[in-house]
């Protein structure tokens, strides 16, 4: 991913931009987690990817999908509605949009604690005050799960 300090100076604006739209937010992390190795891991994306099976996202879907820690790479399958997204990676290795497999790899040499037993997609090419409601719901979710910290995968 694109760090912003190498975006060009206009696209850092603009996407910093949208950050003013988000009050209420601050840079401040709300609870301090336990060190990376004790972690409980989940992953969260906006790549529309979901399992074969299940309802395909819409455009401007506002909802998410579910996706079991056991799902395996083949059961997986993206449905990001924008013309302009390119899926070749993703069907070359679901791990650059959905890293379960190096999560899973990096919980076996300890240097997260544990991957957490679901995981959640939502598509990305939607209003981000439209997302707030689920992403409310998504966060009970999480902590229900007992996770301690998410890798976001933004697409």
């Amino acid at each position: 991913m694109v760090r912003l300090a190498d975006l060009p100076e206009w696209d850092r604006k603009n996407k910093l931009d949208k950050l003013k739209e988000l009050t209420g937010w601050d840079a401040r992390p709300w609870v301090k987690p336990p060190p990376l190795a004790q972690c409980r891991i989940a992953i969260v994306t906006t790549a529309g990817v979901h399992r074969k099976g299940d309802r395909p996202f819409g455009p401007g879907a506002t909802d998410y999908r579910i996706i079991p820690g056991d799902t395996k790479a083949t059961d997986l399958v993206m449905s990001h509605q924008s013309v302009n997204f390119d899926r070749t990676g993703f069907q070359e290795d679901h791990n650059v949009a959905f890293p379960l497999d190096r999560l899973n790899e990096l919980a076996k040499q300890g240097v997260v604690g544990a991957v957490a037993d679901f995981h959640y997609s939502f598509m990305g090419a939607t209003q981000i005050r439209q997302l707030e409601t689920k992403a409310k719901e998504l966060a009970q979710l999480l902590k229900d799960d007992r996770v301690d910290a998410v890798l976001l995968t933004p697409i």
